[in-house]
């Protein structure tokens, strides 16, 4: 019966097609009309889909507070002072809250900002936060766009909040008492570098907090008044009352101020980052008054208009036993607990878009002034300065996003980063407030200016932005110069050495683009070369992206292990990290058909991950983590393939299966609004896999209608009729774009800024015949194509008796050229033809050599090490940290105080414990251990390390002990070698290094066990 009605469904389908062609080739051709102007589209009330409590559980580190679109004050409460899933200051399974601060980050996997705390009390004033923290209750709980609402239960007051752009507004309801106290604690949370608190008034006081965290130099001033006077106030310097002081400074600073039975009282606070002369003209700007119905009036406007960017209608149908989908967290569950199936998916819809509006955040003053980069003041002249950029996250889809309905903020980023670029010399990676923390991997500003000026946004300098991108990748820092002289970062040389020239050689995609739209054949030729530095890391016998070491392939290698070679991913989720050019990886793996197989293994294996413990890794359909960024653009691979009809089940998949309306509705962090993006960009139905090229993937629209508002006055509306038939798989029938068939798996931005209507027609089982004969997209490399590296194997870097090693490429038709004695070789040297014996010490270079081209030379060197050791070891060293083997302590391989390239042997909660045997008694001159030290990090050195010696195994006796020369509190990562001078003679040498023990208490993580990472035992 099933087969039966799928046929029949899937006759109808193709009749519907078919219909859909007739029509149009019966239609007369029309003459060519006037252009008209759109009507103004009627504004809808939005914000009550927006339900700031999802992403608040789980991993998303969401906020719920209040908050004006992009805007500087984030006032939300502060439930969780430690921990990832505190990044945010607040956790939804939190029932304590500590106060109420004014700057928060949105889904960060690093915490910071949460300053300036406000606390309304009772009673006598407490200043230590465990003191006057409160328990809260969720059914107490209300947000949406712009508001927040709780109560205090320990001391029976409503708090409510709402916020300007550049100001807090805090409406706190007291219980009749004549000790109704506001305590505002500048010490809360992150390292305080210095402080102060002045009384300006009885209705005002002003502050100062600089701070670090994972910003290394934050600064912010505030201003604040009072809708009522205070009676009395106090300020604490380490929790010490200062009598008759109405200033007071230094790193431990709080006050309390006191009202007489005041009922509500008002607060507004303004902040900046420039001074206190600033946060008063950014308060006095923006909230002259104390009418708190009206600042969160306006605020709610403001929400409303960015909102009405995209309106969308309808979703699916309303889904049966609605009784067993739980309560609704949205205030407006008070009104319909139990809403459609439709309605929940606007929730999820508007709420994603709203996350999308969070940051980056809005840092200058209202009279045009920030603290740059360099910690100067500086004036934005004719545009707005932002700060918190998230760019190897946002540049994925949420900066398209933004490009697409928002471009005069586009330029306002664009013009912050040339801002940043001359007054540091750098293009922002990941800047926080006026500090640039260097996270995470690549130099994505890149794409966001490229993919902007691609789609028509001017207005900033285009040589300044290009002379900026080629300094960003030019310069010498995180494996970008090994980069460069070997046509990829390598794991011997740099961590995270795979992501790395993955993110590195999209970035340079971009710059070929841009230089090809400034008319620049030359860079256009360097940097698209540089395009394809990802064939370098390609290894062609397993398939999968794989960091490169001693020339070969780093071992041993397992696709679903998360280690130091990946950015919180694994081979896996970087194998497809190709967006610039699919069809070349398409290419070396085989073709359109082993894509699809690649494809549909990674999201069916069973495998599970395995390596270090990776948090981020989550949302996981087989080795897909659509929890994090990497894999975002993976499910849009299969419309290159000839089984589209997948990304149409995938995407339907993640978007159904990964996001909710609850609390835990994010899969992984919201990282500054890429996670939703994903969501608001796949539930429109188009999808840019690689910014910086004109194609949006065509997926499958979520909505009945979709009404894309453009800033040209134009409209670009998207219809999927079958979105309200089905709310679980929708696939595509067929397609029409201005009443004519489309027949494209892609569609271009400047069809969509044109305005226009797109028609999507769905079904519920998939038309392969019809999604097969669509054009599809285009991602290729085709100009100035290199010759990939060669690699060369042998299983080891060291050896005790003659190896053979093997030289391969993944061109085939590549002929490969050696030397052994340190040469660099050329087309002239020796042939590859046939493995070749290694004797001796040797160092091999090797290139591949194609029509008149030649690869990077690749180089391995082989060292033969004693054979008469042999090494036991007691305790095991940890899975995750093994360097090369059991025998990596004896290898002659030495690491450096980057503990991440992966030479080091890692022990926890056990002593190291090594017994080498000799084979006979022989003189022992010296004796040392190789450790690593890096606080920050849990490796410590060795309290000490002793020496044993033995001559039957069995016997043994002290010979030395050797105490460490560093103190923990020394952060700095280094090495050092216990060195110990014996002059006997033995045959059973055993080495015990102690552990520190727990991390001290002066540490983030105290009472976490350390670790000793070793890396050679030396026997002289």
């Amino acid at each position: 019966m099933r087969l039966i009605l799928r046929g029949v469904l899937l006759l109808a389908a193709l009749n519907f097609a078919v219909a859909a062609r007739a029509q149009e080739t019966e239609k007369p051709k029309e003459k060519p009309k006037k252009e008209k102007k759109e009507k103004p589209l009627k504004k809808k009330e939005l914000t009550q889909y927006v339900d700031p409590f999802i992403g608040t559980g789980g991993h998303g580190h969401t906020y719920p507070g209040a908050v004006a679109p992009f805007g500087m004050v984030q006032l939300s409460p502060d439930t969780r002072l430690e921990g990832w899933d505190g990044s945010s200051g607040y956790h939804y399974s939190d029932t304590t809250v500590y106060g109420f601060s004014h700057t928060h980050l949105s889904g960060t996997g690093i915490p910071d900002y949460c300053d300036i705390l406000f606390m309304p009390t009772t009673g006598e004033p407490k200043l230590k936060n465990t003191e006057y923290r409160s328990g809260f209750s969720k059914k107490n709980e209300e947000a949406t766009a712009g508001y927040y609402k709780t109560k205090l239960n320990k001391y029976n007051i409503e708090v409510e909040l709402t916020a300007t752009t550049r100001a807090g507004v805090h409406k706190y309801d007291y219980p009749t008492t004549d000790k109704a106290n506001i305590i505002i604690d500048l010490q809360h949370r992150d390292e305080v570098l210095d402080s102060w608190i002045e009384v300006v008034n009885d209705h005002e006081i002003r502050g100062f907090r600089r701070s670090k965290s994972w910003a290394n130099d934050q600064s912010v001033y505030f201003y604040a008044k009072f809708s009522k006077p205070f009676k009395t106030y106090g300020i604490a310097l380490d929790d010490k009352l200062q009598d008759g002081q109405s200033k007071v400074q230094g790193k431990n600073v709080k006050m309390y101020v006191q009202f007489d039975n005041p009922g509500n009282v008002i607060s507004k606070v303004g902040i900046s980052a420039v001074s206190a002369e600033g946060a008063l003209k950014n308060l006095d700007e923006e909230v002259p008054d104390f009418d708190f119905k009206d600042i969160y009036k306006a605020t709610k406007t403001a929400w409303n208009s960015e909102l009405n960017k995209i309106q969308v209608e309808g979703g699916a149908p309303p889904r049966p036993q609605m009784q067993e989908m739980g309560p609704y967290s949205n205030s407006s569950s008070k009104k319909n607990p139990f809403p459609d199936y439709a309605h929940r998916k606007q929730v999820i819809f508007y709420t994603a878009l709203y996350h999308c509006m969070l940051a980056p955040n809005v840092f200058t003053d209202v009279d045009g002034q920030y603290r740059g980069l360099d910690q100067k003041i500086h004036q934005a002249n004719g545009f707005t300065y932002y700060s918190v950029f998230s760019l190897w996250d946002t540049f994925r889809a949420e900066n398209p996003l933004l490009s697409l309905i928002d471009k005069q903020r586009t330029l306002d980023f664009i013009k912050s980063f040339l801002a940043m670029y001359e007054q540091g010399g750098l293009l922002p990676i990941w800047p926080l407030a006026s500090s640039e923390t260097y996270c995470m991997v690549g130099n994505h500003a890149i794409p966001v200016i490229v993919d902007a000026y691609a789609k028509g946004i001017r207005g900033f300098d285009a040589e300044l932005a290009f002379t900026a991108m080629k300094a960003a990748v030019n310069r010498n820092q995180f494996g970008l110069d090994n980069y460069r002289a070997t046509g990829a970062v390598n794991a011997d040389k740099e961590h995270e050495s795979v992501a790395k020239t993955l993110d590195y050689a999209y970035d340079d995609w971009c710059i070929a683009q841009m230089a090809k739209m400034l008319n620049k054949p030359t860079d256009y030729a360097e940097y698209i070369k540089r395009a394809q530095y990802w064939k370098n890391v390609y290894n062609n016998e397993n398939g999968f992206m794989q960091a490169r070491d001693n020339g070969g392939w780093y071992s041993p290698f397992e696709p679903t292990e998360i280690n130091n070679n990946y950015t919180e991913g694994n081979a896996w989720q970087y194998t497809f990290l190709v967006p610039q050019d699919v069809e070349g990886l398409m290419k070396v793996l085989g073709g359109r058909k082993e894509l699809e197989i690649k494809l549909d293994e990674l999201f069916t294996t069973d495998a599970k991950l395995s390596g270090r413990e990776q948090a981020d890794v989550t949302g996981l359909i087989g080795q897909y983590a659509h929890g994090n960024e990497p894999s975002h653009h993976i499910a849009y691979l299969y419309n290159f393939t000839n089984a589209p009809d997948k990304t149409q089940y995938y995407v339907n998949k993640i978007l159904r299966e990964q996001y909710s309306d609850k609390p835990d509705g994010l899969s992984g962090n919201e990282d500054c609004g890429q996670m939703s993006a994903w969501y608001v960009m796949s539930a429109l139905g188009i999808y840019n896999i690689a910014p910086g090229q004109q194609q949006f993937q065509v997926g499958v629209p979520q909505f009945e209608s979709i009404i894309i508002s453009l800033e040209n006055g134009k409209r670009f509306n998207i219809s999927n009729t079958g979105a309200a038939v089905s709310r679980d798989n929708n696939f595509l029938q067929g397609l029409n774009l201005d009443g004519k068939i489309y027949n494209k798996l892609y569609i271009n931005y400047e069809t969509i800024e044109k305005g226009g209507t797109f028609e999507v027609f769905t079904g519920r089982i998939a038309n392969k015949l019809f999604v097969q004969e669509l054009e599809k997209p285009t991602s290729a490399i085709k100009d100035e194509l290199i010759v990939p590296n060669p690699y060369i194997v042998a299983g080891t870097k060291t050896f005790k008796s003659t190896i053979d090693i093997k030289i391969q490429c993944i061109d085939s038709l590549a002929k490969i050229y050696y030397t052994l004695d340190g040469t660099t070789p050329t087309t002239e040297s020796a042939q590859y033809d046939k493995p070749i014996p290694i004797l001796v010490n040797t160092t091999v270079k090797a290139i591949a050599a194609r029509d008149g081209k030649s690869s990077f030379v690749d180089e391995a060197t082989f060292t033969k090490i004693r054979a008469d050791l042999k090494l036991t070891l007691a305790n095991k060293y940890l899975p995750s940290y093994s360097a090369q083997g059991d025998e990596s302590l004896i290898n002659g391989i030495h690491g450096t105080a980057n503990w991440r390239l992966g030479n080091w042997q890692g022990y926890q909660g056990k002593d190291l414990e090594a017994v080498i045997d000799m084979g006979a008694v022989k003189p022992v001159k010296k004796l040392s251990l190789g450790t690593l030290q890096d606080t920050r990090s849990w490796i410590v050195f060795p309290k000490v390390v002793q020496y044993y010696t033995s001559d039957d195994g069995k016997n043994y006796k002290l010979a030395a002990t050797v105490n460490t020369k560093v103190d923990i509190k020394n952060l700095e990562p280094q090495t050092q070698e216990f060195t110990a001078t014996l002059n006997l003679k033995a045959r059973y040498i055993k080495v015990i290094a102690k552990q520190y023990g727990p991390l001290p208490d002066w540490h983030e993580s105290k009472g976490s066990p350390s670790y000793i990472f070793a890396d050679e035992i030396t026997v002289e």
